[in-house]
């Protein structure tokens, strides 16, 4: 773990311990009703591991506002199934063909193309009946409903991937071009982590505000960070292929700006990020902490 994820202290892997834990318990719901092969591709995916950057996200913001870990932790537990929804289906044949994902066979190889496509169908929507039934009061959850759905649907993550597919074939593409798409494809839900968290502390426009911004610049640096793995990135630590945004002609940072350039970008947008929540002060420090994070992080 980074220098600047350990200024977390040891919370951050007991927040880990918390979404994994609840994670499992909402994996079993639907009892008897679902079959066994849906479940237990649903849980391949879902419990196996990874950053949990999203759903600390949640927790993180929520507590910087005054919030409490365990309200937030159904919303926290609904944004990590929708990014691994968009993991199993992005790993499909027909989007990026990838046959490993956190150091195991992708979900379609372990368990076939159309089962992997239902999973990732159910862990969709059982992400938001985890907030329609758990987040309270009423309004914020539906509030938290709007946020998930804007972020993950056609003008936020998928339409993000959609535009990132086209890109593939584009002849002329440039730096706006890019951005718009991962603001999309990354920044939303990111984002969205931040504002879930932040509304269910009943945080006031202004820092929902205010954490939104620090979504964003921290799902772009984020980004960047990929693409700059994909190009130098070691295959065993980050338990999948590399290299592969290349094969695919994929439009990236390194290859519009380079590796130095990139990795400058992604230094200011931390420093943005981070001077957007000043106004936090010490309740902000370990969002802070994170954020500095991805500027360290090898996986």
């Amino acid at each position: 773990m980074s220098g600047s994820v350990m200024l977390l202290d040891e919370s951050w892997q007991a927040l880990v311990e918390s979404i994994n834990s609840r994670l499992e318990d909402y994996v079993q719901r639907g009892g008897s009703d679902c079959p066994a092969q849906l479940r237990e591709a649903m849980a391949y995916s879902l419990l196996a591991g990874g950053k949990r950057l999203r759903p600390v996200l949640v927790l993180l913001a929520s507590e910087a506002c005054g919030g409490r870990v365990e309200d937030a932790l159904p919303a926290a537990c609904a944004i990590e199934m929708v990014h691994t929804y968009s993991l199993i289906h992005d790993d499909l044949p027909a989007m990026d063909d990838d046959d490993l994902r956190r150091g195991r066979p992708t979900n379609h190889v372990q368990f076939g193309e159309a089962t992997a496509i239902l999973a990732g169908d159910a862990l969709l929507t059982l992400a938001f009946e985890i907030l329609a039934t758990d987040v309270r009061p009423g309004d914020v959850a539906a509030d938290c409903c709007a946020d998930l759905a804007q972020a993950a649907g056609a003008a936020g993550m998928v339409g993000g991937q959609m535009a990132d597919l086209q890109a593939e074939d584009a002849q002329n593409t440039d730096i706006v071009q890019l951005e718009s798409i991962h603001r999309r494809k990354t920044g939303c839900l990111l984002s969205c982590a931040l504002t879930m968290g932040a509304r269910i502390a009943a945080a006031p426009p202004e820092t929902i505000a205010m954490l939104k911004n620090y979504g964003e610049c921290v799902g772009l640096a984020f980004q960047i960070a990929d693409d700059l793995l994909d190009v130098s990135g070691d295959r065993e630590k980050m338990g999948k292929g590399v290299g592969k945004d290349a094969d695919h002609g994929k439009l990236t940072y390194p290859s519009l700006l380079g590796v130095q350039q990139s990795q400058e970008k992604s230094k200011q947008l931390i420093e943005r990020a981070c001077g957007s929540i000043a106004a936090l002060g010490g309740h902000g420090r370990r969002l802070e902490a994170l954020a500095r994070f991805v500027l360290e992080r090898d996986h």
